[in-house]
């Protein structure tokens, strides 16, 4: 309030005709002089261009207050048009449309808005505002906004070219780190499942094995796996998922948000086909982790059907086979995991887009549910390539049925137990990706809050700029603006305020009838 005191006395100063009114360079001279931390460079240049506006080369004193309260305002007017785009970037409005919005707040009056729109159209005259045009605007110091603009705005202009190459490794350490905590979390919660979905998915039903049928459904393998092998048989061969889920994790989410970082537009967004791409080359990745982790992994899951014989280890597994023999079914892998990742990170990206709130931002609970919900259809879509993997993978038994490859183990399955085969274990599969990815999305989401650094490059997907405001913005009531909550806080204390000592009054007491 002092500064914009010190600017109307300015104004006043250069109005020596008393006129009101005083010339567009007095007005880009006074602006500059006293109120330089409120100028970003595009305003500061167009302070002439737009000096009383497109009429008049004299700048009103009722201009002149209207374009410091907009400076002042800009967190709100932020907020305004978050009201009518929400989680996008890349909606713009027009100045009815503004202006109704506005309504609900009352702290923006016609003027300021005029002169919004007319600073956007100095840009690029097309009579809409958009979140490029508000932050274009918007003071950058830190603190001036709830978001913090200027951060945001150095992270997508920067790039890697400002960054020496020991920063981007040491994020791409971070990246990793979080990555793999957050893939064995999520990996740990949901592992029982995966458990019974494999043996399900094991089983055959062509009666080509004497007492093949040992499950009736999933409920039945899970009670039998816990009565026969006890609790911690629902865990066999996890040590060596959690080994290869660090990897696995890190690759996958590192080459998702590479190819989009390539392929984002400049309004920040980016394209549904771009999206699929990233998808399936993060998928494509994770196969020279995966498959060796999933063969080594199935064999483990499958040893505890069998009682008698000698106990298996993920050691003897891996001898076993050899190096090329830890890639055998790798086709089936690509086959599964390339179109689950290419249909689960948009789905992802789209649902996290609709549940976020109108700050923008994605609570933990809103977090995980995006992830179950996206991770249902790629689960469920790809299980016919994840039960011919399975097959591929698994060590049979005497008297099972062997496959020489992908198009053998799918014919072989096709014929000797129908197109039901192929969805074996759907549900399970479901039941843990879902919840799994979710897990660990959201464990991503908040080992970045918790443990957060700043590399300053594009800061991984989910971590939000923290909200800073100067202000508490007052809930949008439409019949009045703060309310007695607002003007308690505003005079608590002020009889001792300003060196004055002045008696209190207490109201008295309502006496009883």
């Amino acid at each position: 309030e002092m500064q914009l005191e010190h600017a109307r006395q300015a104004f006043a100063q250069r109005d020596k005709a008393r006129t009101g009114t005083v010339t567009a360079l007095d007005f880009r001279d006074i602006m500059v002089t006293i109120r330089p931390h409120m100028l970003t460079p595009f305003v500061e240049e167009c302070l002439v261009a737009a000096a009383g506006g497109s009429t008049s080369h004299q700048v009103s004193f009722s201009y002149f207050n209207g374009f410091n309260s907009l400076l002042n305002n800009m967190e709100l007017i932020r907020k305004i048009y978050t009201t009518l785009a929400g989680s996008r970037r890349d909606v713009e409005v027009t100045k009815e449309e503004f202006i109704i919005a506005a309504q609900r707040f009352g702290q923006v009056t016609p003027m300021e808005v005029d002169i919004l729109f007319q600073l956007a159209d100095l840009s690029e005259p097309r009579g809409r505002v958009g979140l490029v045009d508000i932050e274009r605007i918007a003071p950058l110091q830190e603190g001036a906004l709830p978001y913090n603009l200027a951060e945001i705005q150095r992270q997508q202009s920067g790039g890697d070219a400002s960054r020496s190459v020991l920063i981007q490794v040491a994020e791409s350490a971070y990246r990793f780190t979080l990555g793999s905590v957050a893939g064995a979390v999520g990996a740990t919660a949901v592992y029982p499942i995966d458990l019974v979905k494999t043996r399900m998915q094991n089983q055959r039903s062509s009666g080509s094995f004497v007492d093949e049928l040992m499950y009736k459904n999933s409920i039945d393998c899970f009670k039998k796996v816990v009565r026969y092998e006890g609790f911690f048989g629902l865990y066999r061969g996890l040590v060596p998922q959690l080994l290869g889920v660090a990897p696995e994790k890190a690759i996958k989410l590192t080459v998702n948000d590479f190819v989009r970082g390539k392929t984002m537009q400049k309004d920040g967004s980016v394209p549904l086909h771009a999206e699929i791409l990233a998808g399936g080359c993060a998928g494509g990745s994770q196969v020279i982790f995966t498959n060796p982790l999933e063969i080594v992994k199935i064999r483990l899951q499958v040893a505890g059907e069998i009682t008698t014989g000698p106990r298996v280890s993920a050691l003897s597994v891996i001898r076993d086979l050899g190096f090329f023999g830890l890639y055998k079914g790798a086709k089936a892998c690509f086959l599964r995991d390339i179109p689950f990742s290419a249909i689960y990170f948009p789905c992802y990206a789209h649902t996290k887009a609709a549940l976020t709130d109108e700050d923008g931002r994605v609570g933990p609970g809103r977090l995980l549910l995006a992830g179950a919900l996206a991770g249902m259809p790629a689960a469920s879509l790809v299980t016919p390539a994840d039960v011919i993997k399975t097959r591929l993978q698994v060590a049979a038994r005497a008297g099972q049925t062997t496959y020489n490859g992908l198009i053998d183990c799918f014919w072989k399955i096709l014929r000797e137990e129908g197109p039901r085969a192929f969805w074996k274990g759907a549900g399970a599969r479901v039941f843990r990706s879902s919840p799994q990815f979710g897990v660990t999305l959201v464990t991503y989401e908040l080992l970045q809050r918790w443990f957060y650094v700043d590399f300053g490059g594009q800061k991984p997907a989910g971590a939000e700029p923290t909200p800073k405001s100067r202000i508490s913005l007052p809930a949008p009531n439409p019949d009045h603006i703060g309310g007695f909550r607002l003007a308690v806080a505003t005079f608590a204390g002020i009889e001792s305020k300003f060196g004055l000592h002045l008696p209190r009054f207490r109201a008295p007491a309502t006496p009883h009838a």
